[in-house]
């Protein structure tokens, strides 16, 4: 399903919003996950899955509160979020032997292969969505995201 907006039929919106940065970047961050969501939704998973199986392949942190503080998810959300993948037998939990009152997780094989499938559908999307820039334009875009991340959202700041 294409979520893009038929400009010929839809209200166009004032000049003094289409000025403002932080207001396309609102717009733009929303049709990105509109679009992510119905392309991940048939792999019957969703960019928050994603986002999860990436952590912990990268080898990140493995405890659940961990998890949810490194992506910045409610810790509440993170748990149904994994019952999910551990219902498809993406990750397991283990109760951690140092303490009981924590679980640690684990990808499982299957997790790796979806996780592959996933890196490609990402890929994907993210050539539909930035197909009107080319090479060098998608490059700067992305080194300018990086240092407005540096300010604003530490997490998604390159380490080092």
């Amino acid at each position: 399903m294409d979520t893009k907006i038929d400009t010929r039929t839809s209200a166009r919106l004032p000049a003094e919003l289409v000025a403002s940065n932080l207001f396309l970047l609102k717009r733009l961050g929303f049709a990105a996950k509109t679009r992510s969501l119905e392309m991940y939704e048939r792999e019957g998973l969703n960019p928050y899955h994603y986002a999860i199986l990436a952590l912990l392949d990268a080898g990140l942190p493995e405890t659940q509160a961990a998890i949810a503080d490194s992506l910045g998810y409610d810790r509440g959300t993170l748990v149904g979020l994994l019952d999910e993948l551990e219902q498809k037998a993406l990750v397991e939990r283990k109760r951690d032997p140092d303490d009981r009152r924590r679980h640690i997780v684990r990808l499982t094989a299957d997790g790796k292969g979806t996780l592959t499938r996933l890196r490609r559908l990402t890929g994907r999307l993210e050539d539909e969505f930035l197909a009107p820039l080319d090479a060098e334009q998608r490059q700067a875009l992305h080194a300018l995201l990086l240092t407005l991340a540096e300010r604003h959202e530490p997490r998604c700041a390159p380490l080092g």
